[in-house]
């Protein structure tokens, strides 16, 4: 969903322009650490590529966190494309990683994290809103391919936060399906924010929610507490391009 220019307060958006955009959203100075410096890249290239053993939760997020550090300085490797990494990948997957993010066309994961084929189980829900088919992937992740971090995405500017925030202040009904996402981000609104602050803040307070309720699913609980498993929330901002990790 793309951001449109803010109007004057005396004009506020329509439900439309909230749907189909986010309102214009101001990163959150030390809203958590940053993965660069909390996982340095330097020390996660060298396990990163061509690892096709299993890893610990911390690899894979140093290993993540590499990435990120190519993408915000275009020093992309674009991996794991070759003719040859195609072929094998037609005998199986070994994914390092589930991602799950927004549908927001501005924040792929394979390019946000430098991956490539085979890298990361992707999931993708408006919001990272949670449903059972969401719930179903993550846990394929899992406990089938014996995935050892999931990473619960959010990011700056979020169309459907901001649409959630509108409904709940105006009260103006939205579309079936939309409602839905709503309904499932409304209990994380911060209403002791206000204007862009409280879509801000309640763009933080969801996915901690989301990582919390994934981090309790019975099928996961066992894992995360024999260090398995980690669940990590994080944000991607859309100025800096950098993703930090939300406690």
């Amino acid at each position: 969903m793309n951001s449109n220019t803010r109007r004057p307060a005396a004009s506020p958006p329509s439900r439309r322009t909230l749907l189909r955009s986010a309102v214009a959203g101001t990163a959150a100075a030390g809203a958590g650490l940053a993965l660069g410096p909390a996982f340095p890249a330097s020390a996660a290239t060298a396990e990163a590529e061509g690892t096709d053993g299993p890893l610990t939760p911390a690899q894979a997020l140093r290993r993540l966190a590499a990435g990120n550090e190519r993408w915000r300085r275009q020093l992309q490797q674009h991996p794991h494309e070759s003719a040859a990494v195609r072929r094998r990948l037609t005998q199986g997957q070994n994914p390092f990683a589930v991602v799950l993010g927004c549908v927001d066309s501005r924040v792929p994961p394979e390019l946000v994290f430098d991956q490539g084929l085979g890298d990361l189980l992707t999931v993708r829900s408006a919001g990272e809103v949670l449903d059972e088919a969401v719930l179903g992937s993550v846990a394929y992740g899992v406990l089938e391919l014996h995935i050892p971090l999931v990473l619960v995405l959010a990011h700056q500017s979020c169309g459907a936060v901001a649409a959630a925030v509108h409904a709940d202040e105006t009260g103006e009904p939205l579309p079936a399906h939309i409602q839905y996402l709503a309904d499932q981000i409304r209990p994380s609104i911060d209403h002791r924010q206000h204007g862009q602050a409280r879509i801000d803040a309640t763009v933080n307070a969801h996915v901690r929610a989301v990582r919390a309720r994934l981090a309790a699913e019975p099928d996961l609980a066992g894992k995360v507490s024999s260090g398995e498993l980690a669940v990590v929330a994080a944000r991607y901002e859309l100025t800096d391009q950098r993703v930090r990790t939300l406690g």
